[in-house]
C-alpha cells in the first residue's frame, strides 16, 4: 500500500530545457524553428464599445483583418439559433430519459435559450469538425438537465462561406450516460471528436434537499422519480464521436474526475488533458491517458501554487499531485450503471466515500491527522470548510491507493485537497495552448475570494494563493514542458499572470455601466490560441461591460483589439479556432442569453429577437503562411 502520494515539482533543468523547445518566429512570413511559417502580428479594424441602441442590440465583429500585410474582409454568419426547426427536431429542445420532450416547471418545453423565452443559459459551444468527407456541428447547452444537438454545415466551395445543411439536425441522445448536465465549454479533438463538460456538479453531500439544479434535474428529466435520480451522475467529461454512417456516440469519461467542468483541452501528445474547474475555490486539474485518442483510463492530477510573487495578477511555481489511476468502467460500477436506470437506489452516495465532523470556529478539526489514516483533515473547497477522513470505498478493509482514486474521480476536489493541492482559484475558465511558444494559457474570470490573502474562503484550507482583488479578471501563461515522471511532454511548471482586467468607475458618461476599462478585459470566461500567428483571441462573460466584448491580443507587441461585442446582457462565448477547413479558417462565436445577464436602466426595444445564436467570423485565407 502507497499512501504517500505523489507531488511532482518542475526542476530547473527542465524549465530550462523548456526554453530551448519553444519555436521563434521573426518577421512576417518567416519560419519558425518547427519549419512552420507565422505571422507575428495580425491585425484586425477594431470594433468600439456598444453605446447606441443600435449597437447594443446587435453582434458586431471586425470587417477586415491584415495577415502578413496583406488586408482581408471578413464578416459575421449565423449558423443557428435557438429555437429553429430543422429535420423534425427544435435547437435546443431538452429531451428526458426517455428521449421525449422533457417539461420545464410551467410545463412547456423545455427550451435552453437562456432569456425570458427559455431556461437555463442556453447555447455555449459548438465544435465543427471534419469527418467522413463531411463537416459536422456538434452543438451543446447550457442547462441542468441538458442537451446535445448534431448537424451537418455546407461550405461554398468558392467563398468558404459556412452555412447549416437543411434536413440534418438531430438529437444527440445521453440517456446511456444519465443525461447531460450544465454542458459549457468544449473543443474538438485532435481526432475530430467533440470534447465537452458539465458544469457546477450538484453536491452530493447535500444530495437532493437543496434547491435548485438536483430537485430541477429531477423534475425535468426524471419525471419528477428521485428514486431515478444520483448527484454523482452528473459533474463528467462528455464525448461525441461520429461514426461513418453519420451518427452520434455518446460517452461519459468518468476516468476524467468529476466536478465543475468548464473545459477539457487536449494537448498535442494526443494523451494529456488539462481541466478547469469553475466556480470559487476550485481546482486545477490534469488528465494523462493510458493511449492516444482514449480518454476512458489514465491518471489525474491536481495542481499545487507555491507563490513566488503577487505582483501583475500573480505567479507561481507549480506542482502535481496524483489522484491515482482509474478507468471509466471502475466508476461506472459505482453508479449502477449494470441497472438500466431504473433506480438509483445502489449507486454510491457521499456517505460510503467519506467520514465527516463539523470543524471548528477557526476551520480546524475537532480530531486533526491527514484524512487517510488518521483523523480528520481540514479542507475549503467549493463546497466550503469542512473535516473530512477517506473509508474504504472499494469495500477490501483498508484504505488504499485505490480507494483514492476512486474518491479521486466521484469527488476530485475534495480528495485533492485532502492530499494538498490547491483548491483557492476563482472562476477558471477557458484554456488553449501555443505550440510556438510551448505555453498553455488558462483564463481567470475573477480573481478574487479564495484566491485573495486572509479570506474568508481560505478557512480550514492552505491559502496557497494570496493575491490582491481584481474582480476583472486577468489571462494566464502556464510554461510546459517533458516530466520523465508523469510521462508527458506537456507538464506545467509555472504560471503568471499575462494580461489583467482594470476595475473603472464611468460616470455620467454614455459608457456608464461598465466598471472595468472597455479598453481591457472583463471577467475573461474563454480563449483560444489563433495557430499560424502570435495572437490569443478572449471572450467575456461579465456584467462589468453590459455588452460583452470579445479581443485579440498579440503575444509579441501586447496590442489589445476589439473584435467584437455582443447583445445587451449576452455572453460571448464558444471562441474557438479553426484554421484550415478545406483551405479557410474560422473563428467561432456564440451570443449566449442576450438581455438575460445584465439588470439596470437599458430596456429591451419591442421587436428585438431574444434567441442564443452560434455563427463564425470569416473566412480568413492562410494559404500564404502554409
Amino acid at each position: 500500500m502507497k499512501l504517500k502520494t505523489l507531488n511532482i515539482a518542475m526542476s530547473a533543468a527542465l524549465a530550462a530545457a523548456a526554453l530551448n523547445l519553444a519555436g521563434c518566429a521573426g518577421e512576417d512570413g518567416s519560419t519558425g524553428a518547427d519549419g512552420q511559417i507565422y505571422a507575428t502580428q495580425l491585425d484586425f479594424t477594431e470594433v468600439t464599445p456598444a453605446i447606441t441602441e443600435a449597437e447594443k442590440n446587435t453582434i458586431r465583429t471586425s470587417t477586415e483583418v491584415t495577415i502578413a500585410g496583406e488586408s482581408q474582409s471578413i464578416s459575421y454568419t449565423t449558423l443557428m439559433k435557438t429555437g429553429d426547426v430543422d429535420n423534425g427536431e427544435t435547437f435546443g429542445i431538452v429531451k428526458d430519459y426517455l428521449d421525449q420532450v422533457a417539461k420545464a416547471a410551467d410545463n412547456s418545453d423545455y427550451l435552453c435559450n437562456g432569456t425570458d423565452e427559455g431556461v437555463g443559459s442556453g447555447l455555449d459551444h459548438v465544435s465543427l469538425l471534419q469527418k467522413n468527407g463531411k463537416t459536422y456541428m456538434v452543438s451543446q447547452f447550457e442547462c441542468a438537465p441538458g442537451a446535445m444537438y448534431m448537424n451537418e454545415v455546407t461550405q461554398d466551395a468558392t467563398t468558404g462561406a459556412l452555412s447549416a445543411t437543411p434536413n440534418t439536425l438531430q438529437f444527440v441522445s445521453q440517456k446511456s450516460g444519465f443525461g447531460g448536465w450544465v454542458h459549457c465549454a468544449g473543443m474538438a479533438s485532435p481526432w475530430q471528436s467533440h470534447i465537452g463538460s458539465e458544469e457546477y456538479e450538484p453536491d452530493a453531500r447535500a444530495n437532493v434537499t437543496t434547491s435548485g439544479y438536483p430537485l430541477s434535474t429531477i423534475d425535468s428529466y426524471w419525471g419528477g422519480d428521485a428514486t431515478k435520480y444520483s448527484p454523482y451522475y452528473y459533474g463528467w467529461t462528455p464525448e461525441v464521436k461520429i461514426d461513418a454512417d453519420g451518427n452520434p456516440e455518446f460517452t461519459k469519461h468518468y476516468s476524467m474526475g468529476r466536478f465543475a467542468h468548464e473545459l477539457a483541452y487536449v494537448m498535442p501528445d494526443e494523451k494529456t488533458v488539462y481541466l478547469t474547474d469553475d466556480g470559487n475555490n476550485g481546482t486545477l486539474f490534469m488528465f494523462v491517458a493510458d493511449t492516444a485518442q482514449d480518454l476512458s483510463a489514465g491518471t489525474l492530477y491536481a495542481a499545487k501554487w507555491h507563490q513566488v510573487s503577487a505582483d501583475n495578477a500573480g505567479s507561481a511555481t507549480l506542482s502535481w499531485i496524483s489522484l491515482g489511476h482509474a478507468s471509466n468502467a471502475d466508476i461506472e460500477a459505482l453508479l449502477n450503471k449494470d441497472n438500466n436506470m431504473n433506480t438509483a437506489t445502489d449507486a454510491i452516495t457521499f456517505a460510503e466515500i467519506f467520514d465527516t465532523e463539523a470543524p471548528n470556529v477557526d476551520g480546524t478539526c475537532p480530531t486533526p491527522g491527514d484524512g487517510l489514516t488518521t483523523g480528520f483533515k481540514n479542507v475549503n473547497t467549493a463546497a466550503g470548510n469542512e473535516c473530512l477522513k477517506l473509508k474504504d470505498v472499494n469495500g477490501d478493509t483498508a484504505v488504499n491507493d485505490s480507494d483514492i482514486a476512486l474518491a479521486g474521480r466521484l469527488e476530485s476536489r475534495r480528495m485533492g485537497a485532502i492530499l494538498g493541492a490547491t483548491s483557492e482559484f476563482s472562476k477558471k475558465e477557458g484554456v488553449t495552448f501555443n505550440a510556438k511558444d510551448n505555453q498553455l494559457y488558462v483564463v481567470m474570470s475573477r480573481i478574487y475570494r479564495g484566491m485573495t490573502a486572509g479570506s474568508s474562503y481560505d478557512l480550514g484550507g492552505n491559502d496557497d494563493i494570496q493575491l490582491s482583488e481584481n474582480t476583472c479578471g486577468a489571462v494566464y501563461a502556464l510554461d510546459v514542458a517533458y516530466n520523465e515522471t508523469v510521462g508527458s511532454n506537456y507538464v506545467a511548471y509555472s504560471m503568471k499572470g499575462l494580461i489583467a482586467g482594470i476595475p473603472t468607475t464611468y460616470t455620467g458618461t454614455a459608457l456608464e455601466g461598465n466598471t472595468c476599462d472597455v479598453s481591457s478585459l472583463a471577467e475573461p470566461d474563454n480563449a483560444t490560441f489563433l495557430e499560424g500567428t502570435n495572437t490569443l483571441v478572449i471572450g467575456e462573460d461579465t456584467s462589468k461591460h453590459p455588452n460583452d466584448m470579445v479581443w485579440s491580443y498579440d503575444l509579441n507587441t501586447g496590442k489589445l483589439q476589439r473584435i467584437a461585442t455582443g447583445p445587451y446582457g449576452s455572453e460571448m462565448t464558444n471562441s474557438y479556432w479553426y484554421k484550415d477547413i478545406n483551405g479557410f479558417g474560422y473563428l467561432t462565436n456564440t451570443a449566449q442569453h442576450p438581455f438575460g445577464e445584465v439588470s439596470g436602466s437599458y430596456v429591451r426595444p419591442a421587436g428585438v429577437e431574444v434567441k442564443s445564436e452560434v455563427g463564425v467570423v470569416g473566412p480568413f485565407d492562410f494559404s500564404k503562411l502554409k
